[in-house]
């Protein structure tokens, strides 16, 4: 557990990963000393990839230091809230939300949800110099370990300590700061999935280099303006701002689906049936070429005779396309026949695109989102900045489908959550299902927040949420669909636990003094259920073996406590050998619980059951 993944991480690179995935794909292109030979991989792929030696990149300091940091492991553990997950409306509940440093809980998610969230928004803080942030991360490197690890000189790896350590708001800092945290958002996309992020002028060029970095430019979807007030300002020298940014990325553009809105009538206003047309309603379209193309520009001859010109760039389509249409009805001529008329029917258009500005009266505006937190919170504006609930919604509906999962790794107020649950209530296929992150950040002194008693941001968040759901029930109590949530919380472990974990000899300490204990059983489970990839709606379920209790979560049986005696162990293999249906190919054990004489009955006995009728291979996995 623990003490294995800070071995493992002693050993990560900033390009770790990055070599792991080019492992898996061109192993050939690897030398007996685990060298990449790039040469070996261009020659691979000159046929099929333009290999450039010119370009430009995004770089800051820290950048490697990012890289390094998307790479490491986590060594915190996931602590169930046991009394909030098992009441009624939450016990059954497929959303999750995570108290916790967002870094932390992505790689947790990754282990169980990699490739399979749909839609990802965030509004991460934007550096604006007021808005509270600074870059100050728990990873305690030694100027020795960053210059060895990164391959720099003294002088950097002191100055990037100085960033990390002692804070900062600089651009650089920002960017080490976002950086693995988009790495591991990519990662938990969905191929045909999207993320959108919300940010203002001071980082917006930055972020967008970033994301080239880590999406791919080819990626990149749109840049949209939200006007996010629609009152004018004059306290500023030059401009009253009143657009922010949302930069839209795919995780793999060729199969992200076409964005449609669904269809209003105020975008139907202009078509109509004037010619009784049996198709039903149309409008008029350009009949016009938009480039110049010499091939297309032709003359055409009305019914009655009169020559139509082509336009200086020509028509939209070929001679024969033009004269089909004309026969099919689709292009008809004007009642003086001086010109053409595409028809573009209503029956034939699927939704309405999106632009890429975004107006308040249909996207919402801060101040109503500043309004939504009043009304649940009994008139107090707990939180400062909150997104409205319209624009989020909006979000979702062109990147989600009805059972898709979207991410919040910077929740805030929880307005993705809020957001989801109305949408479910009001469409009656959606269950979309909502991941909220938030790090337990305290309120201001002195703030609203503080006087109605809340001591975290996180607190707020999950109070929102159980306001919303008591909102959207009173106004739907036909409504059945999920309005709970299931709480964990990201819990780093005690630096007297970690010098026991790391001192730990099971050659010689024998058993672990209350290990088990000190994370608490609930919190062991859960931390390996989702690192074994069943995420944390997946069930836990009890296994009797004589004196003894072990865990089963789908193909993994989990041995967390002392005390198993013989009697357990032999019921242990009789069930494999006796029970048809059942039969889990992985034995975990926390380590600490079991001196030599039990874990060496485990591996003698329960390999030799893939020698019997059943042919079960079983994998014992002891975990420290």
């Amino acid at each position: 557990m623990i003490k294995q993944i800070i071995e493992n991480n002693a050993e990560v690179k900033p390009n770790s990963k990055k070599l792991e995935a080019l492992r898996e794909c061109f192993a050939g292109c690897f030398t007996a000393e685990g060298a990449f030979d790039i040469e070996r991989f261009k020659e691979m792929m000159k046929d099929e990839v333009n290999i450039s030696n010119e370009g430009y990149s995004l770089n800051f300091l820290g950048k490697d230091y990012a890289n390094l940091i998307a790479s490491i492991d986590t060594t915190t553990v996931i602590e169930p809230d046991l009394e909030h997950n098992a009441k009624p409306e939450n016990k059954d509940s497929e959303n999750i939300y995570i108290s916790g440093d967002n870094l932390d809980a992505l790689k947790h998610l990754l282990k169980s949800y990699a490739g399979k969230v749909k839609c990802i928004y965030i509004d991460p803080p934007y550096n604006t110099g007021s808005d509270g942030f600074v870059y100050n991360d728990s990873f305690k490197f030694t100027p020795e370990e960053l210059e060895k690890k990164l391959s720099i000189d003294e002088d950097e790896a002191k100055r990037i300590l100085d960033l990390t350590s002692r804070g900062s708001s600089t651009h650089s800092a920002w960017l080490m700061f976002m950086s693995p945290r988009l790495q591991l958002a990519r990662e938990l996309l969905s191929k045909d999935g999207v993320i959108f992020i919300s940010i203002d002028d001071n980082e917006q060029a930055n972020l967008k280099l970033l994301c080239d970095y880590v999406f791919g430019e080819e990626n990149f979807v749109a840049q949209v303006a939200w006007k996010h007030t629609q009152q004018s300002k004059n306290d500023e020298r030059h401009f009253s701002r009143q657009y922010n940014t949302n930069l839209v990325y795919a995780r793999d553009i060729y199969s992200l689906p076409d964005f449609r809105f669904e269809r209003s009538g105020r975008d139907n206003v202009n078509y109509s049936n004037p010619d009784n047309d049996p198709k039903g309603d149309w409008r008029s379209g350009d009949v016009r070429s938009p480039n110049f193309r010499k091939t297309l520009c032709y003359d055409i001859i009305a019914p009655n005779g009169n020559v139509i010109h082509s336009p200086a760039n020509g028509w939209r389509w070929s001679k024969e396309s033009v004269q089909e249409k004309i026969g099919t009805g689709e292009i008809i001529f004007n009642t003086d026949s001086t010109n053409i008329i595409r028809k573009i029917y209503l029956c034939d258009q699927d939704g309405r695109m999106p632009e890429n500005l975004w107006e308040g009266d249909e996207y919402g505006t801060t101040r109503q989102a500043a309004a939504e937190i009043k009304e649940l919170f009994d008139g107090v504006q707990v939180f400062d900045t909150p997104k409205p609930t319209q624009l989020i919604k909006r979000i979702i509906s062109i990147g989600t489908s009805d059972n898709d999962v979207v991410l919040d790794f910077f929740s805030g107020s929880a307005t993705t959550a809020d957001a989801i649950m109305q949408m479910n209530s009001q469409i009656e296929a959606s269950k979309r299902k909502f991941v909220c992150v938030q790090w337990p950040e305290k309120v201001r002194e002195g703030s609203e927040a503080e006087k109605f008693g809340f001591n975290t941001i996180d607190e707020i968040g999950q109070e929102r949420i159980k306001r919303a759901a008591a909102k959207i029930k009173a106004e739907n109590p036909l409504f059945s669909g999920d309005l709970g949530f299931k709480h964990y919380t990201l819990r780093d472990v005690p630096e007297n636990v970690l010098d026991k974990i790391i001192e730990f000899n099971p050659e010689v300490s024998g058993f672990a003094n209350n290990l088990l204990e000190m994370f608490g059983r609930e919190t062991v489970l859960e931390t390996w259920k989702v690192r074994d990839g069943y995420g944390m709606n997946a069930k836990m379920e009890e296994v009797a073996l004589a004196d003894y209790t072990a865990y089963q979560c789908g193909d993994h049986l989990y041995l967390t406590d002392e005390g198993m005696s013989d009697d357990a162990i032999t019921a242990l293999v009789d069930k494999y050998g006796e029970q048809t249906d059942w039969g889990p190919h992985y034995v975990v054990l926390f380590g600490y619980s079991f001196n030599f004489g039990a874990t060496d009955a485990l591996k003698k006995n329960l390999p030799l059951l893939k020698e019997g009728e059943k042919q079960i291979k079983i994998n014992i996995d002891i975990r420290y």
